[in-house]
This record gives C-alpha cells, structure tokens and sequence, in this order.
C-alpha cells in the first residue's frame, strides 16, 4: 500500500472562514433525511423489502435509518435515491426552488451527521452549500469528519471531489493511501472502494458529490 503525501499548492487563508466546529442543530434538523426517504418510498408504494432488495442493505438498517436510530451515511443514500428513482439532493437537504444560490457565511443551514452502520458512532457532519437549486445533480457541503479507526469502505455510483480545509485527512482508494493537509485537494469515482476520515482529532474538508 502506497503512501503519499502533498504539499499545499494554495494559500489556505482565504478559507478560514469555512473552518471550525460544525455545531450541532436542534435533533429536528438531523431527522429530515430518514423522514424524507420514508415518505417517498411510501409514496412510490414499496416496502422496506422492496428497498433491501434494490439496495442489498438490510431491512434492520432500512428501518434505523427511516426512525433515525442511524443517520445514513451519503454514499448510502446516494444508493437510496437511485432504489428511489429520486434526486440524491433531495434526500440530503431537500427540493430546491432557486435557479441558482448564493449562501452567505452565516446562512449556511440543514446540519446533518452520518453515524456508523449501527449508529454507534459518530463519524462525520455536514452542511449543504446550494440546498435552494432545483434539480441540481452535485451536492456541495461542507463536512467536519472525525476518525474512524472502523474504516467502513464506501462503494457507489458518482463521482466526488474533496478539498481540505482544516485538519490532516486520510484518503484510502483502493490499495493506495494519502494523507491530505489543508489545500490538498482529490477527485475519484466514487465506484472505487474508498475511506475518508481524520487521522487525529477532526478535520474540515469542502466536498462535491455528483450522483451521475
């Protein structure tokens, strides 16, 4: 397994303002998606077996997720939205309805946290950049992770592109591993087996996933 490491090619300052602790909403605010992927499977009339059967995750984890006992992972819902026939957006941050957005440092809103598959752990949150386009096919966030010394590999359609902010960040695609300081940056197809987390403490990084 290689191992690599970068060096920063951009002045990192200008950023400043995107890093620091993502503060937790109200638990209202972190149930959205298990109730937005109840209500359209429900309205697209399929059962949680359907979905499993679509998926090949779990009927137990289907339902930690729709009560928000765990909160899905996004390259989890990313294969939801596909079983859902739905705009993977949608499920993350909900329906826009702006031909464009302009989000402001202080207006950045829909905090989300990912758990592990047992919704034990807490591996990283999130806030959606553009949650106002409508029928936007990238999700741009802002996501704080945290290690993960369980290293659950993620394997999806899409394609993602990471920058780090803040932190030191340890990427592993297939048999290779990175370690990424701020302003490093990695874009892959997210079809390939891959891990992201903090090597110590937390790390801040700016991601856009395209569901394809």
């Amino acid at each position: 397994m290689e191992i690599k490491k970068g060096n920063p090619l951009v002045n990192v300052d200008f950023f400043e303002d995107l890093t620091g602790e993502i503060t937790p909403e109200p638990r209202k605010e972190m149930e959205d998606a298990g109730q937005r992927i109840r209500k359209i499977r429900e309205e697209k009339g399929l059962s949680l077996v359907d979905i499993s059967n679509l998926t090949g995750f779990d009927i137990d984890l289907l339902s930690d997720i729709e009560t928000n006992k765990v909160q899905p992972q996004l390259g989890t819902v990313i294969k939801l939205s596909k079983a859902l026939d739905s705009a993977f957006g949608r499920l993350v941050s909900g329906v826009g309805d702006k031909l464009y957005s302009v989000v402001r440092k202080d207006e950045r809103r829909n905090v989300s946290r990912s758990t592990s598959k047992k919704g034990k752990r807490h591996i990283y949150s999130y806030k959606s950049l553009a949650s106002d386009v409508k029928g936007r096919h990238m999700e741009a966030l802002i996501v704080q992770l945290e290690e993960d010394p369980a290293k659950e590999i993620s394997v999806h359609g899409g394609e993602e592109f990471v920058f780090v902010l803040d932190g030191v960040v340890v990427l592993e695609i297939g048999e290779d591993r990175y370690e990424l300081e701020p302003g490093d940056s990695a874009y892959y197809l997210s079809t390939t087996a891959h891990h992201i987390a903090a090597k110590q403490g937390k790390a801040t990084i700016m991601a856009v996933l395209y569901e394809g």
